[in-house]
């Protein structure tokens, strides 16, 4: 009980001194307990006991004490329910607690009831897409109902977005927190390129609004620090030099310097090391800063690679959805700008495609001069689909018809473009008058059947919509059963030119093979299994690659956290994508793309060798923090074939033809007797290749900084190495 009233003690910034003449703390509940005690639940919201943290399909959740809480996401947003306290006796001037979740008033709130009436009632701080898991300190007064029986009831009564509430730490208490001031302002006049703003990750989240000129111009969430800084996040002011800025803050505490430290700059604060800290990503894309998650925009536009990405500039973790953009010559060495895209009066920019409108069918363009177009989902309330425009591939603007394609229903987003079809010499739009745009858009849609345990199923589809312009869209057609962030391209089958298919992919890199007449797809085989690691999801494609070059490149999102820096996830390397024949049917195959060789450093080839159980290890000489490795095997009576890169293993079971990369297995069949592995490794991942890229394993994995030993060994009788080449590779972000 010390140490808790101590904690509280020092949160709100009182002495042990003055807690002696103050009487102790009552703690009502803490939700430590395997269940909920005497408090009563209703419904399926509350589960059966306290979560402890996050629950399945949530947003990381975070600030509360202890293990356990109350978190009614125990069925997802859909459940409702109720938790009832026994009653208890108000015997302090305060009730401090920590509540987060929802923001729903009357609906995912807590309340405080006397004599049956609500008179004290509390929610937390979300309502539309964005925001956090995060739980905050609350309070309140109740020094007039001094003596009363109260209860507290913790209410989820809604469904949809943010439709829960988390509680913990629920204490009387006669210590007042310091004051939160409200609406806390400053004032600048706009002479530098960016705003440096104090982040603190796991502080409270405050609500950051900007005006120039008297009119709002952004509003966001940030974990502003009031004190020490963790990381600096930069705020693009650039479009408003010579304009009178105002910040407001929502909330602040009256002892915060976070205000007082923003600065004016054009460089970022605390950059100095920018793209060498310890666990960057040498050679997979991170941002400068902030939280990236899926590939967005993806097009080869004025001979650079566009790579958009949704984007938090202001947090190390999700929300405040912007397109982010960065330009490459190669997909190798990347050059990031400011952000594209800021949340507006339609909501935050979620994900979406781009085009080159080669005909300028929109209309965007000037002589000699197609538009970069890109096409985005606005997720607020209703969800649309809206585009933006660019003739420079730098400067972009929304279009002022926005959206192009209202509401279907809540669930639709992350629109794949492309137009249809194609010329023979490309997207360049000499030969195909008759050819139009066509979107594939991910829809959910209400659902009649039910799964065993009598809830609705979800009912995923994609839907087909033409436009002759990309402004006016109609749905044409819908495939099932696939979830969010689809593309859609035509690959040549072993590299035929006149047996093409069409390849329909899900966020989770699931894929469907078959034809398209333009307004339908037929699916020509059941949903395959796409990548077989993790961290991978809602990958694209890169639009108008020039037909000489012929290749179909995709980027995945890389779910590799970077714990402790100042930007948080990744993209994986360029994958080139084919399509193949085998003795299952038609499969997709993934390689890296060859422009990655740029990277090589050094180079270690050994001899073809024979390898046994109890061997010398090949690979004892060669060390390296970036590595790119390629062998070639015939297993002969070998069990096992295994290389431990930097301490993680990738081991082939000959019986099994399985490959098993840090305990995740998946099938990878041999070939003509032989195979063969790439291996990458970067600082916070590792993808591996196997069975000539029918087999492709993503992973997160952050190697020990000393190790960099590399191992291979075999197990149970002997193999025969044709091939073994080990590249150390130099970062991405030295120029060259």
């Amino acid at each position: 009980m010390e140490k808790i009233i101590a904690g509280i003690a020092i949160f709100f910034g009182f002495s042990f001194g003055s807690l002696a003449q103050q009487n102790s703390d009552i703690i009502v509940a803490d939700f430590e307990g395997k269940d909920y005690g005497k408090w009563k639940t209703t419904g399926e919201a509350f589960g059966a006991g306290p979560a402890h943290g996050t629950l399945p399909r949530q947003m990381h959740v975070e600030g509360f004490t202890g293990k356990g809480l109350v978190n009614s996401f125990s069925n997802g947003d859909g459940s409702v329910g109720m938790l009832t306290s026994p009653e208890f006796k108000i015997e302090r001037k305060m009730i401090s607690f920590l509540i987060g979740g929802g923001g729903h008033e009357g609906k995912t709130c807590m309340n405080l009831l006397i004599d049956g009436k609500v008179v004290r009632t509390a929610t937390g701080p979300n309502t539309r897409p964005g925001g956090s898991e995060i739980l905050a300190p609350a309070l309140w007064d109740v020094s007039e109902f001094a003596g009363k029986t109260a209860i507290i009831e913790i209410v989820d009564n809604a469904k949809g977005g943010w439709g829960h509430i988390n509680v913990d730490q629920i204490v009387q208490t006669d210590r007042k927190p310091a004051a939160l001031l409200s609406d806390q302002k400053r004032e600048f006049e706009v002479t530098k390129h960016y705003l440096n703003l104090p982040v603190k990750n796991g502080a409270p989240k405050r609500i950051f609004t900007v005006f120039v000129d008297g009119k709002e111009e952004r509003k966001f969430d940030i974990e502003l620090a009031d004190s020490i800084p963790d990381w600096w996040a930069v705020l693009d002011v650039s479009p408003w030099k010579g304009r009178k800025l105002v910040m407001q803050v929502n909330k602040l505490p009256e002892d915060s310097v976070a205000l007082k430290s923003i600065e004016q700059d054009d460089v970022i604060k605390g950059s100095e090391n920018l793209y060498q800290e310890t666990l960057r990503p040498q050679f997979h894309f991170s941002p400068k800063r902030g939280w990236n998650n899926d590939p967005n925009g993806m097009a080869f536009f004025k001979n650079e690679y566009h790579l958009f990405f949704q984007h938090n500039p202001y947090g190390w973790g999700w929300g405040n959805m912007h397109w982010g953009h960065a330009v490459s010559k190669d997909m190798v060495h990347w050059r990031e700008f400011d952000d594209v895209l800021a949340p507006d009066e339609f909501g935050p920019m979620f994900s979406g495609s781009a085009v080159v409108d080669w005909k300028n069918t929109s209309g965007f363009g000037k002589a000699g001069q197609p538009p970069l177009v890109l096409i985005y989902t606005a997720a607020g309330n209703p969800t649309v689909q809206c585009i933006a425009y660019s003739t420079d591939g730098r400067t972009f603007t929304k279009y002022s018809g926005n959206p192009v394609v209202k509401q279907i229903t809540g669930g639709n987003r992350d629109p794949k473009v492309f137009w249809h079809p194609s010329s023979p010499k490309g997207y360049d739009g000499t030969s195909e008058p008759s050819g139009k745009w066509v979107m594939c858009l991910y829809v959910g849609l209400p659902s009649t059947e039910k799964d065993d345990k009598g809830k609705p199923k979800p009912n995923h589809t994609i839907h087909f919509l033409g436009s002759p312009d990309l402004k006016n869209w109609t749905v044409m057609s819908q495939t099932e059963n696939f979830y969010e962030c689809p593309d859609f391209f035509e690959l040549p089958v072993d590299g035929d030119a006149k047996n093409k298919k069409w390849v329909l992919t899900a966020a989770s890199s699931e894929y469907m093979v078959g034809t398209f007449d333009g307004t339908k797809f037929t699916p020509e085989s059941e949903k395959l299994k796409g990548h077989r690691g993790q961290g991978f999801y809602a990958a694209q494609t890169f639009s108008d690659i020039p037909a000489d070059d012929g290749r179909r490149i995709q980027i995945g999102w890389l779910q590799a956290p970077a714990p402790g820096m100042p930007f948080n996830q990744a993209m994986t390397i360029p994958l080139d994508l084919k399509l193949r024949n085998t003795a299952e049917g038609i499969r997709m195959t993934w390689t890296p793309v060859k422009e990655l060789k740029k990277l090589r450093a050094k180079s270690h080839r050994i001899d073809p060798l024979t390898l046994k159980a109890g061997d010398a290890n090949p690979l004892a000489a060669v060390k390296g923090e970036l590595l790119e490795i390629h062998t070639s095997f015939e297993p002969g009576d070998a069990e096992e074939i295994s290389l431990n890169v930097r301490g993680a293993t990738v081991a082939f079971d000959v019986k099994k033809q399985e490959l098993n990369v840090n305990g995740r297995k998946a099938p990878a069949p041999l070939s003509n007797g032989k195979q063969q592995l790439v291996i990458y490794v970067d600082r916070t991942a590792l993808e591996v290749f196997a069975s000539d890229g029918l087999t492709y394993m993503p992973k997160p994995f952050i190697p020990k900084a000393e190790d960099l030993g590399i191992e291979l060994s075999v197990k149970g009788g002997n193999a025969k190495i044709t091939s073994l080449e080990v590249h150390e590779l130099k970062s991405a972000w030295n120029k060259e």
